[in-house]
């Protein structure tokens, strides 16, 4: 019986410093009280100063709400997903993986020439210095991907079975998204049901990637895994659906196709390409 609640104990510890790191990364992103929108450069600086203290904060509560018999067995930076073994898989193939899920989208940007723009180095160039896209595409995923998945997810595997820990553990990601509701609301002009609607609908699809996501990092156990795949699907933006109804009825076709194809491709090779063998993932360390 005492180990049943000491395991109980254990696990609501865990629930409870996963949720206060999410409250203290939402905190250092509002502390700064700026009086500009979340694009304006001035605010973009300072929550970048924010985003790379929790670099340094959010390790902290993963070491305090760890089980001590695993942290003598294992190397914390392992338990945080940053290690050499197995990188070269870890950068490539979940990306892989993700631009397959993205087919459909990907045919699109190759029927309307936007994927040019690649190949052209001025487009990087002014990405470069573009502060919004320095923050969608470094700052954000590697902020957010380190902090609610490689210090949150060890946290919950330690007491869940993986499932209910790649479960759990986005939930915190997708709740942390209706902050924007002030935003939208105090910049944009947005009525509150209006931003209501907008929030509840990121809270879904942010949720979802972050299960996928919460996932790729149990398999593989590298964190530059997760940061990639972050920056590729922010970079790719949610799926412009009803673009489909402006091409002729042939490409159309050929493009939903495409769509399908893509996902289910996905879903056969999720497990394969994320075997843990592929990134020295065995023994697991919450085996230990």
């Amino acid at each position: 019986m005492e180990q049943n609640f000491n395991a109980i104990f254990n696990c609501f510890i865990s629930i409870f410093l996963c949720f206060f790191l999410s409250v203290a990364y939402l905190a250092s992103i509002h502390v700064w009280n700026s009086p500009y929108s979340r694009d304006h450069p001035t605010t973009i600086k300072k929550r970048f100063i924010s985003a790379f203290v929790m670099l340094f904060i959010a390790p902290c509560f993963l070491y305090a709400g760890l089980n001590k018999e695993i942290l003598e067995k294992v190397p914390f930076l392992e338990i945080l997903g940053l290690k050499t073994q197995g990188l070269c898989q870890a950068i490539f193939m979940p990306l892989f993986l993700t631009m397959i899920l993205f087919l459909g989208p990907i045919s699109m940007e190759l029927y309307s020439g936007l994927s040019k723009l690649y190949t052209e180095e001025m487009y990087w160039l002014s990405n470069v210095t573009n502060l919004i896209w320095i923050r969608n595409h470094i700052a954000a995923p590697l902020s957010e991907e380190f902090t609610y998945r490689s210090c949150m997810l060890p946290l919950l595997l330690q007491c869940f079975p993986p499932t209910t820990a790649v479960v759990i553990s986005p939930l915190f990601f997708g709740v942390a998204h209706f902050h924007h509701m002030r935003e939208r609301i105090k910049y944009m002009g947005m009525d509150f049901n209006t931003a209501l609607k907008i929030s509840c609908f990121q809270f879904v699809y942010t949720t979802i990637f972050g299960m996928y996501s919460a996932y790729i990092f149990y398999r593989t156990g590298h964190f530059i895994s997760l940061f990639i795949v972050h920056a590729f699907c922010n970079h790719m933006g949610f799926p412009e659906i009803m673009e489909l109804n402006s091409y002729k009825r042939n490409k159309k076709i050929i493009i939903t196709s495409l769509y399908f194809i893509g996902f289910i491709a996905w879903c056969f090779l999720l497990k394969p390409l994320t075997e843990p063998s592929w990134y020295y993932n065995i023994p697991k360390w919450y085996e230990v």
